[in-house]
Formats: C-alpha cells, structure tokens, sequence
C-alpha cells in the first residue's frame, strides 16, 4: 500500500486488531465527512458495505463455476467450504449458490485455544448485538461490551461477523463449523505437503475442518475449498509454532 503511495497509520488502541482498525477507520471517517470516503475489505459494518463488498466478492463464485465447468462439465459443486472471520471471502463464495439447495455449505470459524477459552467463534458462541453500525452475532459480556476475540490467524480475530453470515446461520442455509490454532496448523502442512501449496492461515482451518466435513458427503462429491489468500504472510507464525 505505501509503495502505491498510501499513508498506512498503524492503530494503538485496544487490542490492535481488526475491531480496533475498523474503530479508527470509521472515527477518522466521521470526524472528516467532507473530504474523506470510507472503505473496507470485509463484509462488515453499516448498510450498504457488506452488500458492496459481498457483490465485488462475488467474483470468486463465479470464478468456481467457470473452472469447475471446465474440470467436470457441471458449475454446481457438491460442497463448498471457506474459512470465515468478517466473512468476506466465505460470502463471495457462497452467493452465487444460495439458490441451489442441493449445494452444501460449510463456514469455518475459528475456535482459537478452544471454545472454552480464547477463541473468535463468534456465529457458534456469540450473541446478537450491534457493532460498527450492524446487527450481528458478536463476543459480547453480559453487559453488552466487545470480548477479545482471538486466533492464530490475524484475519479471523475478529469479534463479529457480516450480517449476511448471522441471516445464513439463522436460516440454516450455511453449517458453520470451527477449527483451533492447533489444527489450522495441521492444515498448513497437509496442503503443503500434499499439493505443494502454502495457505494461509486463515484458509488453513478450512483445509483442516475436511476430516470433518469429507466423512459427511458423497465418495464421489465434489468439494471446492476457497484457498483464500498465501501464506507467506504468516511463515514466520508457521515457524514459530511448527
């Protein structure tokens, strides 16, 4: 981003994640309305965000259908899986299928050290609450205030979820599922070692949550995994655990 000439302003505050960047994003946002337009890359936050991201995100679907068409003859899979934080890459995935009842859906959250401790499983163990301008399930205390959310993966330690996600779960159209640290880390290595390819840790728990949703489907059911980002970014986290 600097290279392309961006000033990047590092956040100080509460826990240095996501939230807090969101939180500064959206403050400098509303404090400077006349010259400064707000974006973002996940599908949170207030109306109409999510639904802009989640169009933009939508090409990673449709990305699905045309390689699959071309692998198998069919652009309707079996199964989907992604990894989900914010939700972005998850929805981008998921949209194009929605209406396709015969598609099964899986969400991978992050259950951290474990749901009974630091975790950012914030559809399995969160409640409905407000944050950043929308309705959601979030890590919440009895008094309505924002729990840390946590996670190997920088990209999942978020303390909600898009919107669209929250509808998804209520519906029953998407089965969220949730991975530990120690398993995306499984994740890491059976990828790597298998097709040479180094996820990222985000896309990680969704490669390890497999051995649960593989025993579920057909023999011969078609699976797409979103591989949503590299994971040269983490190296140093992956060596430092591995």
């Amino acid at each position: 981003m600097q290279l392309l000439g961006a000033e990047v302003r590092p956040v100080t505050s509460g826990s240095q994640t996501l939230k807090d960047a969101t939180n500064e994003a959206i403050r400098d946002w509303v404090s400077n309305p006349t010259d400064t337009f707000y974006i973002i890359g996940s599908v949170v936050g207030p109306h109409p965000y999510p639904i802009m991201v989640r169009s933009f995100h939508t090409v990673i679907g449709e990305e699905v259908k045309e390689q699959l068409n071309r692998v198998t003859g069919t652009d309707i899979p079996d199964v989907l899986v992604a990894c989900v934080g914010g939700g972005s890459n998850a929805i981008g995935l998921f949209y194009p299928f929605i209406d396709h009842p015969e598609v099964q859906m899986f969400g991978v959250e992050a259950a951290g050290e474990g749901l009974d401790g630091r975790h950012a499983a914030t559809l399995t163990r969160g409640d409905k609450g407000v944050l950043h301008g929308a309705m959601s399930y979030l890590l919440q205390d009895s008094d309505g205030q924002i729990e840390l959310a946590h996670s190997i993966s920088a990209g999942l330690d978020y303390p909600g979820v898009g919107p669209e996600h929250a509808w998804l779960k209520d519906l029953g159209r998407v089965t969220y599922l949730t991975e530990t640290d120690k398993n995306a880390l499984v994740g890491v290595e059976l990828l790597s070692r298998t097709e040479g390819i180094i996820p990222a840790l985000e896309t990680a728990h969704a490669i390890a949550a497999l051995k649960k949703i593989v025993p579920q489907v057909a023999t011969d059911a078609t699976i797409v995994v979103n591989c949503s980002g590299r994971g040269d970014k983490d190296m140093q986290t992956i060596m430092d655990h591995l």
